[in-house]
């Protein structure tokens, strides 16, 4: 038989198991695991400890024992010599160990004797005379045994006491609540710690441990059993080889146990609890160990991780210490950091740069210094490292905001918008963008001079949170102190933390026109108005807040008009792009650098149909408070309104500084101008004798949009009569035809008497299998069934043969508003009590793209007409001066249309004046006479 253990030797004592039962510990081999022996002293027994088998209930005088035994020889060198060993490894070897006597370190104490004069252990074979027939040395160990008995019983010790302590174990989160044992410890116990014996070691960061504070007692605590997870770390794993299958340990794993057993395990050691796991059955706190930190030893060697959930728990001033050993770690390559690789930037580490924009409560794009801005391409996003600002909500999809969400972006917004900040780039991410699209982000810690972390103030303030990192992410250089501050914030119940119910600031959203038309006059009447703005659209052209009045405007520079930018993306992909014209980015990336998100001053001078705010901006304070239309101009990045400069209402400071920048030719003036009054592409207009006509309106399209009849024209009475005979002929039935856009066919229409069939010209087809006719005849449209109200047209009805009788009209020099607004209502019903159903006079001057110009009469032609009547209501408006020019031009007709346009000029400054119809909100703006 291959012994155990040799006959003599030495090892040291791992754990003590109870009162006669020790674990020894061997010597590693090189890259082993060191030997463990279970070492039973021979021929004594001592009291049972409390298990599961005996409901958790020691023998009497068991506990005792035990610690008798644990404090006198756990973690130090022992002498064995083996009586009797089992075969295998995992038999128990019975013998005596010894140990240096405490009093006299030249003598060896045998612990075996020792225990039983202590009546801790008792001789298993009591009393009765010396066996002399065994060796000399068991009769002596066998008489020593006996003489350590009767003094124990003379003296009353240990188990032979009248009172032998009996311990009942308690379990947490069964004998009693886990929380309340952290409470008590704080009030009850000296320096808030409480003496634990570690009982049992289940990896590098989770221990078995038994409450032995006296100062318990009282609560009822002593002899509490409890799972201490070890704050700040978190250790791998060790497996479970009782599981089916077994559960293999990770990597590390029994090192890491190896470590911790060598160190802590039954030790009696002060234990800081912090809290609970959200289980509420284990506890959570921090080892005090005399000879060092055993959390940072545990890092340092590379056994674990920082625990981000436990390291909260800890006060700030525990953290530092475990992030060098980590970061030591890290650097070395030890341990669970073996493969470690520090995080890969794809551009500088640190930089300097310009906040162009706050996105949200925790991103803000940023222009690198020596970077000139002349592209978006040219910015950083940057979001905040390691910190996570409440998300704002989508209107689209219904998603409300997160409380606080506003009111951290204009924090944000007000500590770095427009100022030099130091960027220190942490690590980076990759976000996901939307379906199968994901954006590299870099996280970094952003400061100014007079803040350090910008991230750390919204947090102090709550209104933003520490993000929550698995232990193996990448975090921010200043993590602990972000979670220090969150800390204060949350016992302080700052804002996200508070307890009180969020309300939510409701902000007047002026931007739809009847709003901001009943708004107009307020702001008009208000002055100088301090804003910020929110958004720019173009150069000129923004979205304010106006914090006074709590609200958002559209806003537009009166008096300049700025290039087309390049079309957003969502604009793009809704097919609503308007193409870029040249300097429009140029103007705009000026308008986003110099004015975006900044608090501006703004005089509202006007309002147009569509809801958009005039007036001008000026940018700064104090001396460098400056007019920001003056800037645009002198730049070369706007133009002056042409036609203000025409009226005279264009400011001369404007007219200088644009004539100035077009005798330097900056920015816009650097490219050949095409001028208004010359048209790069005119019109093709057909030119006809002006000749007066009497005719009949049959479709009032809008207020200067309408169809006609020539009264006396024979087509018209030979096509009605027609087109009896072809509905008489072949009834009200469709038949099978060719439905193809542009081909004139036959519908029915049901004109209040009867249906008849009538010409029609197939528009489009719908995607509801049906099609949008024009009745060419009469001018009016209608979207019809083809099965049901379609049929082919005879040949001899076809358009080649009698010409279409209704005329395609517009009232010459003439402008309204959409048929869909107010106004162009408005013009519509004027025109039509004018118009409808009356012989009129009607000046044909020739056509334009398909459309007879025309001046309408009510009586004769030396009355006003009813082009002048709608301009001087301020229903209708002339159109641009060029345009005029150009019609007169090459109509041919210079004598009538050339006092026309002077009379509607006349009309429409009345009109003005007046601020009737389209004028009463004040000028038109460039934007809203497309």
């Amino acid at each position: 038989m291959i012994s155990i253990l040799p006959a003599t030797g030495s090892a040291k004592v791992k754990s003590v198991l109870s009162g006669d039962t020790v674990v020894l510990l061997g010597r590693a081999a090189e890259g082993g695991k060191a030997p463990e022996v279970t070492f039973t002293f021979e021929r004594v027994t001592a009291p049972r400890m409390a298990s599961k088998a005996n409901n958790n209930v020691d023998d009497p005088e068991a506990f005792p024992s035990r610690e008798w035994l644990r404090n006198l020889c756990v973690g130090k060198t022992v002498f064995f010599e083996t009586r009797k060993q089992g075969a295998t490894a995992g038999d128990r070897v019975y013998g005596l160990l010894f140990m240096p006597d405490p009093s006299d370190k030249t003598k060896q104490w045998n612990l075996s004797v020792e225990s039983v004069r202590r009546g801790f252990c008792i001789p298993k074979v009591l009393g009765g005379d010396v066996d002399t027939d065994a060796a000399d040395e068991s009769a002596g160990y066998e008489s020593a045994l006996q003489v350590a008995y009767k003094e124990a019983v003379s003296n009353r010790a240990g188990v032979h006491s009248d009172k032998p302590l009996v311990r009942k174990l308690m379990n947490a989160g069964d004998e009693f609540e886990a929380m309340m044992l952290v409470n008590k410890s704080k009030r009850v116990c000296t320096g808030g710690t409480v003496k634990c014996v570690i009982e049992y070691v289940f990896d590098g960061s989770r221990f078995r441990c038994l409450v032995t504070d006296p100062e318990l007692e009282s609560q009822g605590l002593i002899y509490g059993s409890f799972t201490l997870i070890l704050a700040g770390v978190s250790c791998p794993r060790v497996g479970n080889p009782r599981l089916t299958p077994p559960t293999p340990s990770e990597p590390f794993a029994e090192a890491a146990r190896d470590f911790v057993e060598l160190r802590l395990l039954q030790r009696e050691l002060e234990v800081t609890l912090h809290g609970c796991d959200k289980s509420g059955v284990c506890l959570v706190g921090t080892v005090h160990h005399p000879r060092g930190n055993i959390s940072a030893e545990i890092l340092k060697n590379g056994f674990g991780r920082i625990s981000d959930w436990t390291v909260r728990m800890m006060s700030p001033g525990e953290v530092p210490p475990l992030r060098i050993a980590e970061n030591a770690a890290k650097r070395a390559t030890l341990g669970v950091f073996e493969s470690y690789k520090p995080p890969v930037l794809t551009g500088a580490s640190e930089f300097m740069g310009t906040v162009i924009e706050v996105t949200s409560g925790d991103t803000l794009m940023i222009l690198p210094n020596g970077e000139t801005y002349d592209a978006e391409s040219k910015l950083k996003k940057i979001s905040l490292a390691s910190l996570r600002a409440p998300r704002a909500g989508n209107e689209r999809t219904g998603k409300p905001d997160e409380p606080f969400s506003a009111e951290c972006k204009e924090r944000l917004r007000a500590m770095t918008i427009g100022k030099s900040v130091k960027v220190n780039v942490n690590y980076e991410r990759e976000i996901p963008m939307g379906p199968n699209a994901t954006e590299k982000r870099q996280f970094g810690t952003i400061s100014t001079k007079q803040k350090a972390d910008i991230g750390e103030v919204l947090i102090s303030e709550g209104l933003a949170t520490t993000q929550r990192h698995r232990d193996d992410d990448e975090k921010s250089a200043r993590y602990d102190e972000l979670v220090a501050a969150e800390s204060v914030a949350t016992a302080a119940k700052k804002g996200v933390h508070s307890t009180s119910e969020y309300k939510k600031k409701t902000v007047n959203d002026l931007t739809d026109p009847k709003k901001a038309k009943t708004y107009a006059g307020t702001l008009q009447r208000a002055g100088n108005t301090k804003a910020i703005v929110d958004y720019v659209f173009n150069g000129s052209r923004f979205k304010l807040f106006i914090p006074s009045e709590n609200c958002y405007v559209a806003f537009a520079l009166s008096n300049v008009r700025c290039p087309q930018p390049s079309p957003s993306a969502g604009a793009a992909s809704r097919g609503k792009a308007k193409p870029a014209e040249p300097f429009g980015d140029a103007s705009k990336c000026h308008s986003r650098l110099n004015v975006l998100q900044r608090q501006v001053e703004i005089v509202c001078t006007g309002v147009t149909l569509g809801g958009v705010m005039t007036g001008d901006l000026y940018v700064g304070q104090g001396a460098q408070r400056r007019d920001y239309c003056i800037e645009l101009v002198a730049s070369g990045l706007a133009t002056v309104d042409q036609r203000k400069i025409d009226y005279g209402e264009a400011p001369k400071v404007l007219i200088d500084s644009q004539t100035a920048a077009q005798e330097n030719k900056l920015g816009i003036w650097s490219i050949a101008q095409v001028k208004k009054d010359e048209p790069a592409a005119a019109k093709v207009f057909d030119k006809g004798d002006s000749k007066i006509a009497e005719i009949q309106i049959s479709e009032i399209r809008s207020g200067n949009h309408f169809f006609f009849r020539v009264n006396g024209d024979e087509s018209a009475k030979v096509i009605d009569d027609s087109m009896k005979i072809f509905t008489d002929t072949n009834g009200t039935n469709a038949a099978p035809c060719e439905v193809k856009v542009g081909k004139v066919v036959a519908a029915l229409f049901d004109d209040g008497a009867s249906n008849s069939w009538y010409r029609a010209k197939v528009l489009e087809k719908t995607d509801k299998g049906k099609v949008r006719v024009l009745f060419i005849d009469h001018g009016n449209e209608a979207v019809v069934s083809p099965a049901s109200h379609l049929r082919p047209l005879d040949m001899s009805l076809g358009t080649d043969q009698i010409p279409a009788v209704a005329k395609d009209g517009k009232l010459v020099f003439s402008k309204v508003r959409p048929i869909e607004e107010d106004d162009g209502i408005d013009a519509a019903r004027m025109f039509q009590g004018m118009a409808w159903g009356k012989d009129l006079k009607a000046r044909l001057h020739g056509e334009a793209e398909g459309q007879v110009l025309v001046t309408l009469y009510e009586a004769d032609t030396d009355s006003p007409s009813i082009n002048e009547k709608l301009v001087s209501e301020g229903l209708a408006r002339i159109g641009k001066r060029y345009e005029v020019y150009d019609i007169v031009n090459r109509m041919g007709n210079s004598d009538s249309l050339g006092k026309l346009a002077k009379d509607l000029e006349a009309a429409q400054n009345s009109a003005r004046k007046s601020r009737k119809g389209m004028w009463v909100y004040g000028e038109i703006p460039e934007e809203d006479e497309d």
